[in-house]
């Protein structure tokens, strides 16, 4: 079986004017999202007629890198769907209920138990808002229990929510009628045959991968799945979703606007369909933070996207604004110039780090080997933060933080990122903002999160912060993809 450690068939490539693509308005796409304060992007690819016509990674982060995709997650656990569907293993019409039959004495309300695999595949459910945090409390061990013994205050299917469980109970299913994970059913399945390498899947506390989150991934691997639902299904010849599917998993299956009129409708009030969010322009996989699958009919494009960014909408906004206008009809003629500075640029993308000098040379004796302990901020919101220690290491220096009381030693860049891989992939920068402040930015290159550590060498105290926040808790070492023992 393949290990999918590799992707070994690169994407066809073009020259944007060769795909009819103005490469002036990728320029204006890309200022854009540099000078938008709350977006850093990673990772951009942008495909048209088949072809990926402009890419680039903002270092630290790079092709090859795992990401984070958060419910972009949903997408992918949507395919899944699709392909037992096709293989009757599963039946959209076939009450939840009759997959857990253990549950089945529990499970009492009319409605949860007439609630339908389309249902939860759809997010109406009958709930009315998220259930995730009432689920767990009533069956820590198994979501799905706690999910299906909360009463739907709607019928099933007459209202959309947003809600975790309903995702996480499509992959108990697919687990259940397979026996197999997300990831083992899709690797023959999907996987491998799109020639996506690598992907690492968080489980929850039965060991089941997530569903609705967690999956790890290249943006590579975004644009292969946008390519295959903008092909209806089919892979250089080879139908790999079954025929309807994509149709009827990216059409409107509940609506989802609160009554708002139809021209101020935002891109999350165009409908839901089975994982897939309807747009003002297509439609779309996306998760926290600004993981997107855009894929775009009308135009014959994808826009796959990783990144950390506070503002999803406005991302959106500047893509309408800026590349739907860059995608023409034809050819266009005369603009090697223009596609070569963009190639050339796309090759040189990078973060800045936080603002820092060197270390004081006459302050270097007392701040190699200083001790730090955390202020009343960290103590109150990074309870596992215990200590943090600075280290002069050669020519350069070291951070070591102690969580859970696990020592981690993480280099500092010096006027530039340092990438280490252990104890997880982290690139650190940032410097002396003063003779007795250090400022590191650990930027956690696995996800789309930065811990930025501030040390006073005054107090001897430091503060730590996320940038953004992680929604699943707040331990360093556990910002990184999954990765189970070779045996």
């Amino acid at each position: 079986m393949s290990t999918g450690r590799e992707s070994l068939r690169p994407l066809p490539t073009s020259t944007p004017a060769d795909q009819g693509v103005d490469a002036s308005g990728v320029h204006a796409f890309l200022d854009a999202l540099e000078a938008t304060p709350g977006i850093e992007p990673h990772g951009l690819m942008i495909l048209r007629h088949d072809h990926v016509v402009a890419s680039g990674w903002w270092a630290p982060y790079t092709p090859d890198r795992l990401h984070l995709l958060y419910s972009l997650s949903k997408s992918f656990t949507a395919t899944a769907v699709g392909l037992a569907v096709a293989e009757g293993l599963i039946g959209l019409d076939d009450p939840v209920i009759s997959y857990f039959p253990e549950f089945d004495a529990d499970i009492t309300d009319p409605r949860s138990r007439a609630m339908l695999v389309r249902h939860v595949a759809s997010m109406s459910s009958g709930h009315l808002e998220e259930t995730y945090d009432r689920a767990r409390a009533l069956d820590r061990d198994e979501l799905v229990r706690g999910f299906l013994l909360l009463p739907p205050e709607r019928d099933p299917g007459t209202v959309f929510a947003y809600n975790q469980p309903t995702t996480y109970t499509l992959s108990a299913i697919i687990e259940r009628v397979t026996g197999q994970s997300l990831t083992e059913y899709l690797r023959p399945r999907l996987l491998d045959p799109l020639g996506i390498g690598e992907v690492a899947w968080t489980r929850g506390r039965a060991g089941r991968e997530l569903g609705f989150s967690g999956l790890h991934a290249t943006t590579d691997a975004i644009a292969r799945l946008g390519r295959l639902y903008l092909r209806d299904g089919v892979w250089e010849g080879e139908r790999l979703l079954p025929e309807g599917w994509v149709a009827e998993a990216t059409r409107v299956h509940i609506a989802n606007d609160d009554g708002t009129p139809e021209g101020a409708r935002s891109d999350w009030q165009q409908g839901y369909g089975f994982q897939f969010w309807r747009s003002r322009h297509g439609y779309r996989g996306d998760g926290a933070y600004g993981q997107y699958c855009l894929v775009l009919p009308e135009y014959d494009a994808v826009v796959a996207m990783t990144s950390a960014s506070e503002d999803m909408p406005r991302i959106l906004h500047l893509a309408w604004e800026h590349l739907l206008p860059a995608f023409g009809t034809e050819p266009l003629f005369g603009r090697q110039e223009t596609d070569v500075a963009l190639a050339e640029r796309m090759a040189h993308l990078a973060l800045p780090t936080v603002p820092g000098k060197p270390a004081p040379p006459d302050r270097a004796e007392a701040w190699s080997g200083a001790e730090f302990a955390p202020d009343d901020v960290v103590r109150a919101s990074l309870r596992a933060l215990t200590g943090a220690q600075v280290f002069a290491d050669g020519d350069g220096w070291r951070l070591t933080l102690v969580e859970d009381g696990h020592r981690l030693e993480l280099p500092l860049g010096q006027g530039g990122w340092t990438v280490t891989e252990e104890p997880l992939p982290v690139a650190a920068g940032g410097g002396w903002t003063d003779a007795d402040t250090l400022v590191v930015d650990l930027a956690c290159l696995e996800t789309p999160h930065h811990l930025v550590v501030t040390c006073s060498l005054t107090d001897r105290t430091f503060t730590a912060r996320w940038r953004p926040e992680p929604l699943s808790g707040g331990r360093l070492r556990s910002m990184k993809a999954p990765r189970r023992p070779s045996v």
